[in-house]
């Protein structure tokens, strides 16, 4: 199993617009995965939680995202950050935030982690929340080594968070500035 299969089935669910049933498919290949496939079991039951929640699925998505919690593996957004907005989309406010509180604690792993927080409590009208995970993760990550690819994420949440800014009425910093460079 390659990234590139994955690609296939996520575009597939695009076009027919049947997310549950690849969903469903992505399940059926995280309990089949070999050990040393390239992509994690966590990261198949991710993909799973994705496509039940573009289904409107969001208990089976809280679901999927439970188990990649569970399984530990690696995944490209922390599955507690999915978890959470998915829970969120339930309404389930304080098992959102409580799973936020323990990232928090913890700390997230990488910028999309902090983009994906920024981006589902700003959809949910939580705007400090989303400002608070934003600035966060910009200082955190603001003196990395810069590759392409992380310079990309970085700009994604400075932009993400600009907009969060600008929604909150708040004056330009040297951040919003650094989007400038």
């Amino acid at each position: 199993m390659t990234t590139a299969d994955l690609d296939r089935l996520e575009f597939r669910a695009v076009q027919s617009g049947d997310h549950g049933e690849v969903a469903r498919e992505f399940l059926e290949l995280a309990n089949r995965v070999d050990a040393d496939s390239e992509i994690s079991r966590a990261e198949l039951f991710v993909r799973a939680g994705e496509q039940w929640e573009m289904a409107q699925e969001f208990e089976r998505a809280s679901s999927a995202y439970q188990r990649a919690i569970d399984d530990g593996g690696t995944t490209i957004i922390d599955a507690r950050a999915l978890l959470a907005g998915a829970l969120l989309e339930l309404d389930l406010l304080d098992s959102a935030y409580a799973q936020l509180d323990r990232m928090d604690t913890e700390g997230p792993r990488n910028l999309p982690t902090y983009i994906h927080i920024a981006e589902i409590l700003h959809a949910h009208g939580d705007l400090e929340g989303a400002h608070g995970w934003a600035t966060l993760g910009a200082r955190r990550f603001q003196h990395q080594d810069v590759t392409p690819y992380v310079h990309e994420l970085m700009t994604e949440l400075l932009r993400t968070r600009f907009r969060i800014r600008m929604d909150l009425g708040l004056d330009e910093d040297a951040l919003d500035r650094s989007l400038d460079g």
